[in-house]
C-alpha cells in the first residue's frame, strides 16, 4: 500500500506483503537492529506538511519518512501510544510528558448553509452574529460531521479555515470571523525521546537552514587525532639552546669593595 498526504504525493511505499523473504535472516532481532531509521510524523486535519516533508527528503535522504493524518479528537494518542514519533497537533493539548513548539496561529472563519445573508460579505464580526445558533463541533462528533448539520441549515459552526477548506463540504459557506479567538497549531514529542534524527526535523519546521550550525547534519565529523608522543622517556635530553649574551662577564663579580684599586692585595 501507498502510505502518503495531501498533494498527491508519497512518503514511503509499503509492501501489503508481510511475510518474511526466504533469504531473510532467522534472527528476528539482528534484522531489527540493521532495518533503518524511519521518522513517522502524525498531523491533524488541516495541516499541510507537505513543504517540511519536501525539504527532509532533500536533506535526509537516507532517513525515510512516513507521514499520516490522525484524529483530531485525540491528538497526542499517536505519540503516546508509539505509532508516531512527532505530531502537528492543535492547542490545547495535555502537556506532560511532551515536550511542545508553536508554530503559527491559525484564522477562524464562520461557516453557514449556503444562501446565508454572510456569503454578500468577505468578512463578519462575531458580535454581529448574537442572534445566531451556533453548533458545538466537538459534540456533533468533529468538523466533518459538524459541516453536514451546518450544510442542513441547523445552524452556524466556527473552524479554523484550514479545516473548513480541508473537508469543504457541499453546500455550505465560510467567511473571515473577526472578534473570535483563533486556534494554534504546534509541534510535539515525547520529552524523554529527543534525538538528532528529531532535532534535525525540528530545525526543518523552524525554518533553519541545511548550513545552519544548529542543524545536526550540518555539524562537521569529529576526526579523532593520534594521541602525542611521550617525551618524558629516558633518552638523551635535547640540549639546552645557547643564549648569546650581550655583555661579557664582569671579572670583579663576587670580589671584595675596590680589590682591584691599586696598591691593594
Amino acid at each position: 500500500m501507498l502510505q502518503g498526504y495531501p498533494g498527491g504525493r508519497y512518503c514511503e511505499d509499503v509492501p501489503t506483503d508481510n511475510t518474511t523473504p526466504p533469504d531473510a535472516s532467522e534472527d528476528s532481532d539482528a534484522g531489527e537492529q540493521a532495518a533503518p531509521r524511519t521518522l513517522r510524523i502524525a498531523y491533524v486535519p488541516g495541516v499541510t506538511p507537505g513543504k517540511w516533508i519536501r525539504r527532509w527528503e532533500e536533506r535526509m535522504p537516507d532517513i525515510p519518512l512516513q507521514a499520516f493524518m490522525h484524529d483530531g479528537g485525540a491528538q497526542v494518542g499517536a505519540v503516546r501510544g508509539g505509532q508516531a514519533d512527532m505530531a502537528f497537533v492543535r492547542l490545547p493539548v495535555e502537556r506532560d510528558g511532551l515536550s511542545v513548539i508553536p508554530l503559527y496561529e491559525e484564522q477562524p472563519v464562520v461557516v453557514a448553509p449556503k444562501g446565508h445573508e454572510i456569503s454578500v460579505f468577505e468578512e463578519v464580526a462575531l458580535a454581529d452574529l448574537e442572534q445566531e445558533s451556533f453548533l458545538d463541533v466537538a459534540a456533533l462528533g468533529g468538523p466533518e460531521a459538524a459541516l453536514q448539520v451546518v450544510a442542513a441549515g441547523a445552524g452556524l459552526a466556527v473552524l479554523p479555515m484550514s479545516v473548513a477548506r480541508h473537508f469543504n463540504v457541499k453546500d455550505t459557506v465560510a467567511r473571515r470571523l473577526n472578534g473570535a479567538p483563533g486556534t494554534e497549531i504546534a509541534l510535539v514529542w515525547l520529552a524523554d525521546a529527543t534525538d538528532e534524527v528529531l532535532e534535525e526535523f525540528i530545525g526543518i519546521v523552524r525554518g533553519r537552514t541545511a548550513q545552519s550550525s544548529r542543524q545536526p547534519s550540518a555539524q562537521p565529523a569529529k576526526v579523532k587525532k593520534d594521541p602525542k608522543p611521550d617525551r618524558r622517556g629516558g633518552g638523551a635530553r635535547k640540549p639546552a639552546p645557547k643564549v648569546a649574551q650581550r655583555y661579557a662577564p664582569n671579572p670583579d663579580k663576587g670580589r671584595g669593595k675596590g680589590s682591584r684599586k691599586k696598591g691593594k692585595r
